[in-house]
C-alpha cells in the first residue's frame, strides 16, 4: 500500500501536519475496505443458510435466513450511504446549533426536545457530542445551544438537518389544553479544525467579554468569562459562555465562527455552479423541512422527500436514520439527473 510505504519512512514522521492528511486517508480507505469485507462475508453467510434452506426447510433455519438477510441488507446501507457522503467536508465533525423561534417558552421546549432528539441520535451512532454554549429558557426548554459532534461523516449524515423544524401538539403549558404550532431553527456546519486554513484577519473582528448567564456554578456566573465574535465582513455571530476559562470559551467561539464561515463558502461555491437543490428554501419561517404532529393525529413528515413516519416515538428518541438515507438519496438522484 502506497500509504504505508510513504509512512514508514524513517523521516515521516519529522512533518507531524504533513503526514496527518496521510493517515487520515490510510484511516479512511481501512473503514471502506472493511464494510465491503463485511458486506461479503454476510452475503457468503446468507447463501449458506439458504443452501440449508433447501435442504431442510425447518422453521429454525428459515428464521435464521431471515435474520441474516435484514443483516445484509443493514451493511448494504451502511455502504450505500458511505457512496453518498462523497463530498472532502462530509468526513468532517460537525457544528449543529439550535434556535427557538418566536412562542416563548412553548417555542423553547420544542428546541429542547430537539435537543434531545439528536443527542439520543449520536448515541445510537456512538458519536461523540460536546456542548459549545447553551442557554437555558426562562420557564423550560433552551433559547440556544450549539453541539459539536464528533464521529465518521457527522457533517455529511446531519448536513441535511439544517432547516425549520415545525412541531404541532396539545401545549403541556396550555391550562386550556389547545393546540400549539411551534417553529425552532436547525443550523449545521461542518468542524474543519485545522484542516483547511481560512483567513481571519484580527481587524475584522470585535470580541467582546462579558458575564455569563444561567447556570454553571459560582465562578461561571461572577466573572467576565463569557466571549462573542462578531465577524464584521459578514456580520456573523458566535457566543461561548460555557467553559468557566475565558480563553477555552475564546477558542471554541473561534472554532464556530470557522466553521460557519467555511460552510459559508462552500454555498457560495455551489450557487455559482448552480449545483444548488432543486428543492432548495429559504431558511425563514414557513419554509419548514419537516414537521411533527402529535395532535390530532402521530405523524412525522419530511417535505422535502415526502417521507413519513408513524412511529414518533421511535423519531423524536433518535431514529432519523430513514429520512437522513431518504434525503441523501434524494439529492444525489438531483445531482446525476
Amino acid at each position: 500500500m502506497e500509504i504505508d510505504k510513504v509512512i514508514s519512512q524513517p523521516n515521516a514522521w519529522d512533518n507531524p501536519q504533513g503526514i496527518t492528511p496521510l493517515l487520515q486517508e490510510k484511516a479512511r480507505l481501512t473503514d471502506a475496505v472493511q464494510a465491503w469485507t463485511q458486506v461479503r462475508r454476510a452475503k457468503e453467510d446468507l447463501n449458506e443458510w439458504l443452501v440449508m434452506a433447501e435442504e431442510e426447510g425447518e422453521q429454525e433455519v428459515l428464521e435464521e435466513v431471515l435474520r441474516h438477510l435484514w443483516d445484509l441488507s443493514r451493511k448494504l446501507q451502511q455502504v450505500e450511504m458511505r457512496t453518498l457522503l462523497s463530498a472532502p467536508e462530509d468526513q468532517h465533525p460537525a457544528i449543529l446549533e439550535i434556535h427557538p423561534g418566536a412562542g416563548g417558552t412553548e417555542a423553547q421546549d420544542w428546541a429542547e426536545m430537539l435537543l434531545r432528539m439528536y443527542r439520543r441520535w449520536c448515541e445510537r451512532h456512538d458519536f461523540r457530542v460536546q456542548i459549545l454554549d447553551y442557554l437555558s429558557g426562562d420557564e423550560a426548554g433552551v433559547k440556544s445551544v450549539v453541539l459539536q459532534v464528533e464521529g465518521p461523516h457527522a457533517y455529511g449524515l446531519l448536513k441535511n438537518e439544517k432547516g425549520i423544524h415545525r412541531l404541532i401538539r396539545i401545549s403541556p403549558f396550555d391550562a386550556s389544553g389547545r393546540r400549539h404550532t411551534s417553529f425552532a431553527s436547525v443550523d449545521v456546519y461542518p468542524d474543519v479544525g485545522q484542516d483547511i486554513q481560512i483567513d481571519i484577519q484580527d481587524d475584522d473582528l470585535r470580541i467582546d467579554v462579558f458575564r455569563a448567564s444561567g447556570p454553571g456554578g459560582q465562578h461561571v456566573n461572577k466573572t467576565n468569562s463569557a466571549i462573542r465574535i462578531t465577524h464584521l465582513p459578514t456580520n456573523i455571530v458566535v457566543q461561548c459562555q460555557n467553559e468557566k476559562s475565558q480563553h477555552r470559551n475564546k477558542d471554541s467561539a473561534m472554532k464556530m465562527l470557522k466553521a460557519r464561515l467555511y460552510e459559508r463558502e462552500l454555498r457560495k461555491r455551489e450557487e455559482q455552479k448552480q449545483a444548488q437543490y432543486a428543492t432548495k428554501d429559504s431558511i425563514a419561517w414557513g419554509s419548514q423541512i419537516r414537521t411533527y404532529t402529535l395532535q390530532p393525529y402521530r405523524l412525522i413528515k419530511d417535505h422535502r422527500t415526502g417521507f413519513e413516519s408513524g412511529n414518533v416515538e421511535n423519531v423524536l428518541d433518535g431514529g432519523l436514520d430513514d429520512f437522513i438515507r431518504n434525503h441523501l438519496l434524494q439529492v444525489h438522484a438531483q445531482r446525476t439527473a
